[in-house]
């Protein structure tokens, strides 16, 4: 059984981490090109745990039908997600070897 970490301790991890948190807010999906070609819709949804202090949301990246599988509200569970930073704002995903589930 995996160990779930509050967001302010996922911030600081680059892969291998487990949250169980709710979806706070989630914008509309916008339309990226693929680097393999082709395109996809991506929603950067934003998660909140614990008090929803700044310190514990975090930016959550949605990809494809994920966009449409989860709405504001829900509570999630990510177990083997990664983080990457762009522009000084880290945000999670599932990923490729991810799982992402409401619970």
């Amino acid at each position: 059984m995996a160990e779930f970490i509050p967001i302010s301790q996922a911030k600081q991890m680059r892969s291998g981490v487990n949250v169980e948190a709710e979806i706070i807010s989630k914008p509309d999906p916008r339309t990226v090109n693929l680097k393999a070609g082709g395109t996809v819709d991506v929603c950067d949804a934003k998660i909140a745990n614990e008090d929803k202090s700044e310190e514990n949301t975090m930016k959550l990246t949605l990809w494809g039908d994920d966009i449409k599988a989860y709405e504001v509200g829900d509570n999630i569970r990510i177990e083997n997600g990664y983080t990457n930073e762009f522009k000084g704002e880290v945000s999670l995903t599932k990923g490729k070897f991810g799982t992402m589930q409401k619970i």
